[in-house]
């Protein structure tokens, strides 16, 4: 079984190609950036991998993705190894995306990429309610009563 399950911030703006042909098969591809649990002095505190993705996932990647978007990955590694026109064995390894999904709202991805309101991929952040924290709204203790999974 190959498989792989990642959690990372792009290190750039996707980049996208079109296939010549009758096909026209769309590529993306990207790179993320995972943080390490363990973090050593002396060590990087993140491993980057560099991504690929097909198709519509591909359109998609072009359209809501850019440098800095905090998104959850599945797929498989790729090895992609040749000999460059030196003679040199040249080894690579990247992850073929199945799905991928944000892994932030929208207002926390503006507030870790200094969103100051120009051209993006997203919106202006909608104000928040009085007592919502990250998102999410507290529930007042009287209406425990009404909801039918307490």
């Amino acid at each position: 079984m190959n498989k792989v399950i990642m959690m990372g911030r792009l290190t750039r703006d996707p980049e996208i190609r079109y296939g010549q042909g009758g096909n026209g098969t769309v590529v993306g591809a990207f790179s993320i950036a995972v943080d390490r649990r363990f973090k050593r002095e002396g060590e990087p505190d993140a491993d980057f991998f560099d991504c690929t993705s097909f198709g519509k996932q591909a359109e998609f990647v072009e359209k809501y993705l850019k440098k800095g978007t905090k998104i959850v990955l599945e797929g498989r590694l790729q090895n992609d190894n040749y000999t460059n026109k030196d003679g040199q064995k040249v080894y690579r390894t990247r992850i073929i995306v199945d799905s991928l999904e944000f892994a932030e709202s929208k207002a926390a991805a503006a507030e870790n990429s200094g969103y100051t309101g120009g051209q993006s991929s997203y919106s202006q952040p909608a104000p928040t309610p009085s007592g919502a924290q990250d998102g999410f709204m507290d529930i007042p203790s009287e209406i425990e009563e009404e909801l039918p999974f307490t």
